[in-house]
Formats: structure tokens, sequence, C-alpha cells
């Protein structure tokens, strides 16, 4: 799995490095003559640093320098003991737990009773189930692991195997963020968080594959000549007795669950330090700060609780550890939490992987439409769970 996690970085970084190659192509057809290596590098750099030093600027000016300073390393260094080892035991007692339902074929078992399901629901063929499954045990890249199985893309038609991208997705670390919603005391509003998020997914794979079916019709074509797949040869089961099996799903998936932790670190330090920094307000009794942690820049109310759906476009592991501060600051509630879990599972992240995985299955250029639909689906999915919040809270 991090290995997995580690290629679909990679095919981000390649994605945007491409895009911004055409730019300096344009300004090269412009110019009638070809830039420099390091005449590209040095724009780069003053661009990069306008913006830099115009953000970092502005929060030094309102701060001071020494307290903004302060007020970084603070909360780096409480985000990663009060929240980022907290997350981490849970991704590797849920990782252990996962792993033990593949290997004893538990999961095996919820893709039958799932199947008939996916057709009405998402257009996919019912072994598509096992590819949510998998990504609501472990990540995002596990639907693109599958999808190159060749015993299972042969269901798919082309057009439903790129929307793999958008059905996976919905329920990337689903796992992780309802055991930390229901650790916290939340267990009511993260299952309905869940509903919201199957409701995101149905939405985000029907836009995405209309949309692509629309501009290239010509996918809609088997992805094999031998349209039909052997599902009895796709098999998680290992060798070894009963006992050797079971401690070694324990071992491995907790293992996996630590790496999911590791890789949760940077950007719940950095994208989340960012986002409580435009998020709480001074600290001080006068309204000044005061460089401790957890003082932001903004003194947002209830309007603070925006910067979680904003932080799971880009990580969804950095988002739920917004969510121990606006317990503290009194500002959550099963509501907010059934919004949170349906974006945060529906979206996880995506703009950080959809490139990736669109570029690994080959289809590149249904980027756009892919994120697009997404975006859809995601918003779908909060605002479904919201009204689920109320349609209960009002019968029950």
């Amino acid at each position: 799995m991090a290995k997995t996690k580690y290629n679909t970085i990679k095919r981000t970084t390649t994605f945007y490095h491409d895009r911004v190659e055409k730019v300096f192509k344009n300004i090269e057809d412009k110019l009638k003559r070809p830039l420099k290596f390091t005449t590209k590098r040095s724009f780069e750099a003053i661009i990069f640093l306008i913006i830099f030093f115009a953000f970092f600027g502005l929060l030094a000016y309102k701060m001071t320098l020494p307290k903004m300073l302060n007020t970084f390393m603070q909360t780096a260094y409480h985000l990663l003991l009060e929240t980022v080892f907290y997350i981490m035991a849970i991704c590797v007692l849920m990782g252990a737990i996962s792993k033990l339902l593949t290997e004893f074929g538990v999961v095996r078992l919820l893709e039958n009773l799932l199947r008939p399901l996916m057709r009405p629901l998402y257009n996919l063929p019912g072994v598509a189930a096992l590819g949510a499954i998998m990504t609501f045990l472990s990540d995002n890249p596990a639907i693109i692991t599958l999808a190159h199985d060749k015993n299972f893309n042969r269901y798919f038609k082309k057009y439903q195997l790129v929307s793999l991208t958008n059905f996976g997705t919905a329920f990337g670390m689903g796992l992780v963020v309802v055991a930390f919603m229901t650790g916290l005391g939340f267990g009511k509003g993260a299952l309905i968080g869940v509903a919201g998020a199957v409701i995101g997914s149905i939405v985000s794979t029907r836009l995405m594959q209309r949309s692509t079916l629309k501009a290239y019709p010509e996918l809609d074509t088997p992805v094999d000549e031998e349209f039909g797949g052997d599902e009895q040869q796709i098999s998680f089961k290992t060798e070894g007795g009963v006992f050797m099996r079971f401690l070694n799903s324990l071992l491995d998936g907790g293992k996996d669950g630590v790496s999911i932790g590791f890789a949760i670190i940077p950007g719940v330090l950095c994208i989340s330090t960012i986002v409580m920094m435009l998020t709480f307000g001074a600290s001080g009794a006068n309204g000044e700060y005061m460089g401790v942690a957890y003082e932001w820049l903004f003194g947002f109310q209830d309007g603070a609780l925006i910067s979680f759906p904003m932080t799971a476009l880009g990580a969804v592991g950095a988002a739920i550890g917004l969510v121990p501060r606006f317990i503290t600051e009194g500002i959550i509630d099963n509501n907010a939490i059934a919004v949170f879990t349906a974006i945060g599972m529906c979206w996880s992240g995506f703009l950080s992987t959809h490139a990736a995985m669109l570029d690994s299955l080959g289809y590149r250029k249904l980027i756009g439409k892919a994120i697009g639909a997404h975006t859809i689906g995601g918003l779908m999915a909060g605002i479904s769970a919201h009204w689920l919040f109320v349609l209960l809270a009002w019968i029950f």
C-alpha cells in the first residue's frame, strides 16, 4: 500500500509538472525562441517568492514575526502529540482489522451482499462492490490495484473502468474516518455521514460516466475482447495454517496502518497548521496574539467549520486532524460530524490522487471531467448528510 501511495504521488507530481511545461511552451511560442532551463527556473523562483513573502508577510505583520514563528512550532508540536499519534493508533488497529476481514473472506461475503446494488445505483458490474470495500478499508489507490487485475477489469466497459476513480475515491479511508469520529463520541453523526457519502458516490460516478460517454462515445466498449472475467481468481488468501494466517494478517495489516499513519503526518502538520492559521482568532484577552498554539488570524466562530471540507479536498487525514480543536472550541455537534464524515469520505483528498489514478489507467484526458464530477459529488454528500440528520432528528 505504501508503494502504491508513493507511485500515486509521483504520477500526480508528474502531471502538474507537465502542466507547468505547457505554460512555458506557450511563452516560447510567443517569443519565437526556446527558453533556457535556468530562465524557466528563475521564473518559477520569482513567482514562488512573491506568493511566499506576500502570505507570510501578512501574517507576520498582523501577529509579529516572533509570535508567528512560535505559533507555527507550538501548534505543529501539539498536533503531532495530541492528534497525529491518536490517528496513527486508529490506523494501525483498523489496518489490522481490515486485513483480517480480507484474509478470512469477510470482504468477499460483503461483496456478494452488495453486488445486487451495483448495477441499479452505479451502472457498474457487481464485482465493483469489491473495490468499494477495499478502498473503505484502506485508501484511494486500492481501486487502481484492482483495476489493473485482468480478472477484475474484464467485467467492465472502458467508460465504467474510468469511473472507478470516482467510485473508489468516494469511500477512501472510510473505516479510519468513521472510527475516528466514533472514538470522539459522535458515532450517530458518523453513520449518517456514511449514508451521505454513498449518495455522493452515486452522483459522482454517474456524472463521470455520462460526461465520458458524451465526449468519447467510443469508450462504450469492453475493456477486454473476452468480456467477462473470472472473479474466482481474485484472491487475497495467503498460504499456511489458520493461526499463521491470523498472525500474519494482524501484523501485516498493522504495518500497513503505520504506513498510512506516517503518510498523514505532513498533511496534518503542514496543511492543518495553515488552515487553522486562517480560522481561529487571537487568544489574548484584548484580541492580542500571544504566540501560543492554536491562535489564528481570522476570528471565525461557526464559520471556522468550512475549513474541514476545504482541507479534505487535498487530504482527509489532515482534515480530521482539525476536529479535536473544533470540539475544544465547542463549535461542533453530530450534524457537523455527519457532514464532515460524508465529505471527508467522498472527497478523501481526491485533488491529490485523481490525476495520478487516471494517468495510471491511461486516460489522462479525462482528469478534468473526473475532478469536476467528484467536486459535485462531494458537495452532494455533505448536503445529503445534513438533511438526513435533520430528517432523523425530526422523526426521532
